[in-house]
């Protein structure tokens, strides 16, 4: 291990957990933020809501039918984002080495804290204090040895929980857990590996590095390193976001034309997504893989970045207009994306988001 001490900070329903502190009313209720719209998709639900099946992402008419009684209400973001720079100004009594992943959730590395606390666990409890009293909000914490470990952690006792993975209990800890637990393993790599027999991290740990690398090339040794609780990558202060996307495999081959539907999907996906982003893309960017394995991709940069998901739709599936295919080509593989991200100083149109985490 590499000696780090990593705690994996993440609020609780967050912009959910806002709306019923600051409305007494909403107390206890299933709450879901959300536009309103055929289109609409949910930005976030109380755990009330997520007992019924409610998620972010996805649509509201559907939330509507799994939860009737649920109170929908129009998303704040600028007030989220003031309570999120609350939140970090408390994570910087205790460190400078913040890694924010959105609004509601950050890395920190206190190997080294500024509290001059003997362990990182006592460090996480501090925080989950300070933020509990001061803001009257809750968050759930993990601690470990890096970053990887320590993001699984933090979701081990949601809500308002703190669980710990100390070096010598790594081992134990992973082998039980499927194999979907693992960032990057998706539904599609859950399958393939599924058919290679493998469903637990301990039936991966067991497999050769080549055979893994031979079967998922080099996503194959980011796996066989994360099976053994390997993970070297730094806590990065002000990480600049590059792209956030989100793509899916369809399970038989598809013409070109029948893409639209999983688009319409993957670009309400990649607006919550972005919802969470200080920053503001100016790029769509639409992704394709033919059935031969060859990836397309066309991309648009709009006067004006979308300002809505169906905007965001809108561009995305126009693009389609220029991937200049033959009619007869399938697809396998379909994504969107949003690119060219700026602070919102840097652009001449007034910007919803303004502040950083």
């Amino acid at each position: 291990m590499s000696g780090r001490k990593i705690v994996h900070v993440d609020m609780d329903a967050f912009y959910a957990s806002v709306e019923q502190r600051d409305n007494p009313e909403l107390r206890g209720k299933p709450v879901v933020v959300a536009w309103r719209g055929k289109r609409s998709v949910v930005c976030a639900a109380s755990y009330e809501a997520r007992r019924f099946g409610v998620r972010s992402a996805m649509a509201t008419t559907y939330a509507e039918r799994l939860c009737p009684e649920a109170i929908f209400v129009p998303p704040d973001f600028a007030r989220y984002r003031a309570v999120s720079r609350a939140v970090r100004e408390i994570f910087l009594r205790h460190t400078d080495l913040i890694e924010p992943l959105s609004l509601d959730e950050a890395y920190l590395d206190v190997t080294e804290n500024r509290t001059g606390l003997a362990t990182a666990t006592k460090v996480a409890s501090l925080i989950r204090q300070q933020i509990r009293e001061e803001l009257n909000l809750t968050a759930s914490a993990g601690v470990a040895p890096n970053k990887f470990l320590a993001k699984i952690a933090s979701d081990w006792r949601k809500p308002n929980g703190l669980f710990v993975i100390q070096p010598a209990e790594v081992e134990e800890f992973l082998n039980p857990l499927p194999v979907g637990r693992i960032p990057g393993v998706g539904k599609v790599t859950d399958q393939r590996l599924s058919r290679l027999g493998i469903r637990t991290v301990a039936e991966l740990r067991s497999r050769a590095r080549e055979e893994l690398q031979s079967a998922f090339g080099r996503y194959g040794q980011r796996l066989y390193d994360l099976a053994r609780g390997i993970d070297t990558s730094a806590v990065v202060p002000n990480r600049p976001t590059r792209s956030i996307s989100a793509e899916d495999t369809f399970e038989q081959d598809v013409l070109l034309a029948e893409t639209v539907p999983m688009i319409r999907s993957l670009a309400e996906k990649t607006w919550i997504a972005s919802r969470k982003e200080s920053r503001i893309a100016q790029t769509v960017v639409l992704k394709l893989k033919t059935a031969e394995f060859r990836i397309l991709t066309r991309s648009h940069t709009p006067p004006a970045p979308p300002g809505s998901p169906d905007e965001l739709i809108e561009i995305a599936t126009s693009l389609l207009d220029r991937v200049g295919a033959d009619p007869r080509q399938r697809f396998r593989l379909v994504g969107v994306g949003l690119g060219n991200f700026r602070d919102p100083e840097d652009m001449s149109e007034p910007m919803l988001f303004p502040s950083h985490i």
